[in-house]
């Protein structure tokens, strides 16, 4: 029987990389077990409905903002897990994209959800960034504070402490650094392998403004799969994102890391409800799986505050599942397409499923 970290993606025995995480997921559980419109809370108490009046795109030059339908509304969170976590991520200093992004999933995958499994994104290099894309409610300014030092440590501590198999690591972009901060994040790589052989690490990055050497330290560091957002369609991008993160920038990005690994697990994700076409998302999806992308995820944007972008458009569950039908057509490893998924969203349930499945049918 192979370790974890073998029998899902790191050295499999006479087969690729990918060959062998096809069969497993194919063997495992759906990925869709884990992100089926995940657990709305629809009610039939009138007053929850009251006031919804089921428009669900905004017209042309209509300034009004949309209300949120039945299918995005979520539980406050709460519970024994999701307290742990904060404590800790406090006593450790340590920040999560969790919160720094205002995530609608995060009292399930803090608290656990049905699975059991708490998970978290820890987010690297502080807490503010140094772009100021309109979607993103990270805290911006042009000189954040320098990084912890102790970072890299104190992240493998809360990892190690956790138990789990699988991590997302993230980071705020960081220009003001010579590096872009990618050392720190291979040190915080190396320091939670140095802990765990088995864990498997994620490491969603920034662009790094496209400076191959950045991107060959990450891919380096010893990490699993490389994952890097290009958030919107190319039309969009300018108006979306911060004027120093271009779309061809960030496929650029991807398809240097594949072709410095063949075999490292690239993956990125695509925000729906900004005035998107239905082909030029598809457009999207077809660049990406060009630039050699193994996996996508397409999620709903929502809104953070009043100074960010107003959503265009709220699209349905059943849009989303014509998504991951068309995207997986398009040989994508796997596409995860829903209104509350999200880039890192239940990945670790996802992957340590697997891995068990595969432990007991001791399979290579």
């Amino acid at each position: 029987m192979f370790s974890s970290r073998t029998a899902v993606c790191i050295q499999i025995r006479r087969k690729s990389n990918l060959e062998a995480l096809r069969e497993k997921i194919a063997k495992g559980p759906s990925f869709q077990e884990f992100v089926k419109d995940p657990q709305p809370v629809l009610t039939d108490d009138p007053e929850e409905w009251a006031g919804y009046d089921g428009k669900l795109k905004r017209a042309k030059g209509d300034d009004e903002r949309l209300r949120l339908p039945p299918w995005l509304k979520r539980t406050i969170p709460t519970g024994r897990n999701f307290s742990r976590i904060k404590e800790q991520l406090r006593d450790l200093n340590l920040h999560t994209v969790c919160e720094e992004a205002r995530c609608p999933n995060i009292g399930e995958c803090w608290g656990g959800g049905e699975h059991g499994t708490a998970t978290a994104t820890i987010m690297l290099l502080g807490d503010t960034c140094t772009r100021g894309c309109r979607f993103c409610s990270v805290k911006t300014a042009r000189s954040p504070p320098p990084p912890d030092p102790m970072e890299p440590i104190n992240t493998a501590t809360a990892i190690a402490s956790w138990g789990l198999d699988y991590i997302v690591l993230t980071s705020v972009d960081r220009d003001d650094l010579a590096d872009g901060g990618s050392q720190h994040f291979a040190e915080t790589v190396q320091e939670i392998k140095k802990r765990n052989k088995s864990v498997l690490v994620e490491c969603l990055v920034p662009d790094f403004r496209g400076d191959e050497k950045q991107i060959e330290t990450i891919v380096n560091s010893g990490l699993d799969v490389y994952a890097h957002n290009i958030e919107t369609v190319e039309s969009l991008t300018p108006y979306v994102r911060d004027r120093r993160a271009r779309y061809r920038q960030s496929l650029s990005t991807l398809e240097h890391a594949k072709r410095v690994n063949a075999d490292l697990i690239t993956k990125s994700s695509i925000m729906l409800g900004l005035g998107e076409t239905d082909g030029e998302v598809g457009v999207c999806l077809r660049d990406l799986r060009d630039a050699g992308v193994d996996c996508v995820t397409l999620g709903q944007y929502m809104q953070p505050t009043k100074r960010h972008l107003k959503v265009v458009e709220y699209v349905t569950p059943e849009k989303f599942k014509r998504w991951e039908i068309e995207g997986s057509g398009m040989g994508f490893l796997y596409v995860a397409s829903g209104p509350l998924v999200r880039s890192s969203y239940k990945a670790g349930e996802f992957f340590i499923a697997s891995v068990l499945r595969n432990r007991k049918s001791g399979a290579a």
